[in-house]
């Protein structure tokens, strides 16, 4: 039977409930029942899609029983989803279209191009479309029957070449986007060798400790992935079938660093020089909503007009780019591994429980108490558990900045679907197709020393009421201090940025273990600095001055 296109636990492994809290203990009946609503909503929305050949048969096309997907010599399926956004009439529409032949048959076109194959009822061939509003019910879909395979396959070339303007094959670089008509979106469905571990095998047991297990499946959620892809409004359903590309990702960033650029500059007087510029950021805007689909339902996607939006979308390219290091980890072709365990072995980071008891877990849970801003009140944090952490190779690339001084223990807080590909590569400066705007000091690595600074950053919410944060031993040497934005680049006197707040930590409190690294621990006083931040942020410009100590997961009690 095919691999199964969903990131599916078993529901022994999916309906495990979180653990509650340790400090202080509490209550989780509300939060069992949340949590087994959210399942229960995530087995109605998950559509499972089958993958022959390494694409994707439709289930619209209801010929998923009967038909697979060949690739070409060049391992090119003939398939392809396509989507076009127009601002200006309100257009956000996808188009899917996907050929067939015979299996067996490995026939080529002029352009290597193969078919999507009969498992059960050879020497029929289709073309299957679907076409719609995306994010909408709003749409339909045909399957067209064939002679032969050339028939099929001049038919879908015809198709793609109406649509989008191009000939079937034409690659990336040579691909024009004209206007009014579709552009090829890139799907990565995997490697046909790189199946979806989509159920765990009950009788192979975890080797880990339990509570490593329950940290494996909080990290590793399904449902929490596809939460955020609708917090983003992204649409999950019509577009994509697959997931979008990596590369795709970053070419959306190289769209809102050109956003960006327009947005920085003075808006011009002339009325010409102001449609120019208009017509600049409908472009630009289009062409981002059509390298990643959103969902806006029946209302028109809206104009990319400010930088605030800006640093919004930024934001959300960099959570898909460590959601996409998440998903490329739950895959595995080791069927006799328990899936807990293989998702442990690929993080590549030896984690540890703490002793509840020990003075450690006791000076990490005193420092996240102390260093609870007043003005983040709208939630109080309690711990569920603590673990040491240690990436692989970090502590080698840290040992470049051992001599350096200031080192101290700071806070780093991101959202829950992140946390794997942070604990497997480690925390990274955003890519340089990235637009600097969004980023008060510049492109960086950001941490705090008031622990619900962190927090927020976890973008926590009733429904999603638990989340983690790292805190990493960070080597500051030399401070370059600034109380207002500042994102030129660091001069080569200085090893890091600190924005100065108006509240820190008490320095008369702060603890000094037996490295000489600095726990700021105390609570909030004023530092008689007025200025852009309530609160310190200390940046770093080179990851091997960061080492990731402890992963803290908390709960979130909203008030």
């Amino acid at each position: 039977m095919p691999p199964v296109f969903a990131l599916r636990y078993h529901l022994d492994f999916l309906h495990t409930p979180l653990p509650t809290a340790v400090v202080p203990a509490k209550s989780a009946s509300s939060k069992a029942s949340q949590q087994r609503a959210l399942d229960q909503e995530m087995r109605e929305a998950v559509v499972k899609m089958r993958i022959k050949g390494g694409a994707v048969v439709d289930p619209d096309s209801g010929m998923e029983d009967i038909a697979s997907v060949l690739k070409d010599c060049k391992g090119r399926p003939l398939s392809a989803v396509l989507g076009m956004v127009d601002l200006v009439k309100g257009i956000n529409s996808y188009y899917r279209l996907v050929g067939m032949s015979p299996k067996m048959a490995c026939f080529h076109n002029r352009n290597d191009l193969p078919v999507l194959v009969s498992d059960k009822e050879p020497k029929r061939y289709w073309v299957f479309r679907a076409w719609g509003r995306t994010g909408t019910t709003i749409g339909g879909n045909k399957v067209e029957n064939f002679a032969n395979a050339h028939s099929a396959t001049d038919h879908f070339e015809d198709l793609y070449r109406e649509k989008t303007g191009n000939d079937w094959g034409t690659s990336k670089e040579d691909f024009q986007k004209l206007p009014f008509k579709f552009f090829p979106l890139e799907m990565d469905y995997g490697e046909e060798a790189m199946k979806m571990k989509q159920e765990a095998i009950p009788h192979i047991p975890s080797k880990l400790e339990a509570r490593i297990q329950a940290l494996m499946r909080f990290l590793f959620d399904e449902a929490s992935l596809q939460e955020a892809l609708r917090e983003f409004e992204i649409d999950t359903r019509k577009m994509p079938l697959g997931k979008l590309s990596r590369s795709q990702i970053r070419q959306a960033y190289g769209v809102l660093g050109e956003l960006s650029q327009i947005l920085s500059t003075k808006p011009p007087k002339l009325e010409s020089a102001v449609a120019s510029r208009h017509t600049a950021l409908l472009s630009n805007s289009t062409q981002f909503y059509t390298l990643i689909p959103h969902d806006f339902g029946l209302k028109a996607p809206p104009l990319l007009d400010n930088l605030d939006v800006i640093k919004t979308k930024s934001r959300m390219l960099e959570d898909l780019l460590e959601m996409e290091v998440a998903y490329n980890l739950m895959k595995t072709g080791d069927s006799q591994v328990n899936p807990l365990d293989d998702h442990y072995a690929k993080l590549h980071n030896r984690i540890e429980p703490l002793d509840h008891e020990s003075k450690e877990f006791q000076r990490i849970v005193e420092y996240m108490q102390k260093t609870h801003a007043s003005t983040h009140s709208r939630y109080t944090l309690e711990v569920v558990d603590i673990f040491s952490v240690e990436r692989e190779g970090e502590a080698e690339q840290y040992q470049a900045f051992k001599d350096l001084s200031n080192k101290m223990l700071l806070w780093h807080g991101s959202r829950r679907t992140n946390w794997a590909g942070i604990l497997a590569q480690g925390l990274r400066i955003a890519p340089p197709e990235a637009p600097v705007t969004g980023y008060m000091f510049g492109k960086g690595i950001y941490f705090a020393d008031m622990c619900s600074k962190s927090a927020n950053y976890c973008y926590p919410s009733h429904e999603m009421s638990q989340g983690c944060m790292l805190l990493c031993e960070v080597a500051l040497g030399k401070m370059h201090e600034c109380s207002t934005a500042d994102d030129s680049k660091l001069k080569k006197e200085y090893d890091s940025r600190k924005g100065v707040g108006a509240t820190c930590p008490d320095p008369d409190t702060y603890y000094t273990d037996e490295n000489g690294v600095v726990y700021p621990t105390g609570h909030p006083k004023s530092t008689s600095v007025s200025g852009h931040l309530l609160y310190n942020e200390f940046i770093v410009y080179n990851t091997a001055q960061v080492r990731q100590k402890y992963l803290v997961w908390v709960n979130f009690n909203f008030k």
